[in-house]
């Protein structure tokens, strides 16, 4: 679909023609992946364990028992790892290796299938991954990375996706300079014991094993969280339902057997308050075209987003109704694979919403036929396509009272799993009167999260009444405190930045300063000159235009700002 240029970048809507080489080459072009014929390492050696599975599944984890060796088809040698992914499971089989800070290494692997990935985190640096979507014989997958200056080990992984058949991979090669192994693999936890839950999280404690300096818990047979102390908290999961958990030690030599299992379940949904999404979260826009940055299948968005709001609809000839057409240039195949993407997201305990407005956008809603059109036209997209919720991104002004209308609307058909996230302009809440503040106030029983963009608008007025610029710490902790003050939750405000400098036409910070305005909102430290009369450790986190730009820039952003976020208190 066409989409006029426009001069502020953080909305920027361009017509591009319809991408006309194969989607196997969009896949490969996209995510880096490179084709071998050789060796890539040359003469180094390989640091990964049992490598071509000659020794069973000895130094692999795979979830949910999806791993086996085989002796047909293989690459070399007498065996070869086959994963099958079923149901919300992706067969991910790893290993940690010990390796030494600030050095390279080539990471590489022989794989057959659909969908088969190769990756290392842990890096300290920049996460990687390489992907094949189809290899009927063997393909060499090949990526690289530098460790970290205080990174020990990683954890080297394929994995295959969603709904695809088994896959094999052989032959698997991490190439560098060797680290210190240390201890031995740590013992398995034992004492799991499961504690507080509420509609969408469980925490679990364990006993601290000798020689572990961190853990991996594990929810229904999948790797869901990595900590370092022996206590968790699992968020993301769904009101009223039971699900079984297991938590390994690990350290640089390696991770140990799973716990025993225990089993927890949630609490009833609340009757509202925005969907069940955690405690803390990171937000990004994924574009749904392509203005320069880089193009992004869902499945591709970095793991430390939380929502993700797909950006945009588009509005229709009835007044107030919306649709949505994927576009050709973010190289999808099909409708279903996005679909499927949205799932598989969903399924890893995010939540993807439909974004309203944008820069361009021109729904508008001013009377109750429209405020009903939109209702029923948004609820026809989240069954259709399964988006858990809305964004309000309307950026020419909006009605109070008919948008409060057509949320509540939703509200009622969508039920309490809805989730609603705004997204206004720093002038629209100086004031509790503005009525995109009052919007909020009045839906504040079903609302999410407020993401007010701290970019794109010059000086602003604090809470204390004195004026800010944008660019600082101040401006986001002392314009955050108006709607913290101003009648919203602290669970409903999060921070607004531009992921790069390429993401807005001003106003983009460095992560440290959006870290630093987060602990002073949520501690009391780190303040600049303004400092909070109380602090508001409930604040729900951040969001960022978007994660297309992220990507662009190496997901410095949400590497940075998603675990501040998510150690929050």
């Amino acid at each position: 679909m066409d989409r006029a240029p426009h001069p502020r970048p953080t909305r920027l809507r361009r017509s591009f023609a319809r991408l006309t080489s194969a989607f196997a080459a969009i896949a490969l072009g996209a995510t880096g992946l490179v084709a071998l014929g050789g060796t890539a390492a040359g003469a180094a050696a390989n640091l990964a364990q049992n490598p071509g599975f000659e020794s069973g599944l000895s130094g692999w984890t795979c979830s949910a028992g999806s791993g086996a060796t085989v002796a047909s088809p293989v690459h070399g040698g007498s065996a070869a790892l086959k994963a099958t992914p079923a149901g919300t499971d992706n067969a991910r089989c790893a290993q940690t290796v010990a390796v030494k800070p600030n050095s390279s290494y080539t990471l590489s692997a022989w794989v057959q299938g659909s969908y088969v990935y190769l990756g290392a985190s842990g890096t300290g640096t920049t996460d990687v991954s390489a992907w094949t979507p189809s290899a009927p014989g063997w393909q060499q997958l090949s990526t690289g990375f530098t460790t970290g200056a205080n990174t020990t080990s990683v954890t080297v992984y394929t994995h295959g996706w969603y709904g695809q058949p088994a896959y094999y991979a052989d032959d698997i090669s991490l190439a560098g300079p060797g680290g210190d192994p240390g201890d031995p693999v740590p013992g398995a936890p034992s004492g799991l014991r499961t504690g507080g839950a509420t509609s969408s999280s469980i925490d679990l404690s364990w006993s601290p094993v000798t020689g572990a300096t961190g853990y991996n818990v594990y929810r229904d047979g999948s790797k869901v969280q990595s900590v370092g102390g022996a206590s968790a908290t699992v968020t993301g999961l769904a009101a009223s339902t039971s699900y079984q958990f297991q938590v390994t030690a690990t350290n640089a030599a390696g991770e140990s057997p799973r716990s025993s299992a225990v089993t927890g379940t949630t609490t009833a949904g609340g009757g509202g308050g925005g969907g069940a999404v955690p405690k803390h979260v990171v937000t990004g826009y994924w574009q749904n075209f392509n203005n320069g940055a880089a193009v992004q299948k869902l499945r591709e968005v970095q793991d430390q987003y939380d929502i993700i709001a797909v950006a945009f609809a588009d509005a229709t000839g009835s007044p107030g109704a919306v649709d949505f057409t994927l576009d050709p240039a973010v190289g999808y195949g099909s409708e279903q694979q996005f679909k499927d993407d949205i799932k598989a997201k969903q399924a890893a305990g995010k939540s993807v919403v439909i974004s309203i407005g944008g820069q361009n956008g021109t729904v508008s809603i001013n009377d109750s036929a429209s405020a009903n059109n939109f209702a029923n036209s948004v609820y026809a997209l989240m069954r259709e396509y399964g988006f858990n919720g809305v964004d309000i991104d309307l950026e020419n002004g909006l009605n109070a009272t008919y948008m409060t209308q057509a949320l509540r609307a939703l509200s009622a058909k969508a039920g309490s799993g809805l989730v609603i996230t705004m997204t206004p302009q720093t002038i629209d809440m100086q004031s509790t009167s503005g009525a995109y503040f009052q919007t909020a106030l009045n839906i504040k029983d079903i609302l999410t999260v407020v993401n007010m963009q701290y970019y794109n608008s010059g000086s602003m007025l604090g809470c204390d009444g004195k004026v800010y610029s944008q660019g600082s710490v101040d401006f986001l902790t002392a314009l955050a405190c108006i709607q913290l003050e101003g009648g919203l939750s602290p669970s409903q405000v999060g921070l607004g930045l531009p992921a790069s400098t390429r993401g807005a036409g001003s106003g983009y910070v460095s992560p440290a300063i959006v870290n630093n305005a987060l602990d002073c909102l949520a501690r009391g430290t780190n303040c600049g000159s303004f400092k909070p009369a109380r602090t508001y450790p409930g604040l729900r986190g951040a969001m960022t235009w978007s994660t297309n730009w992220d990507a662009t820039a190496g997901n410095a952003w949400s590497n940075a700002v998603g675990p501040k976020v998510h150690g929050l208190p």
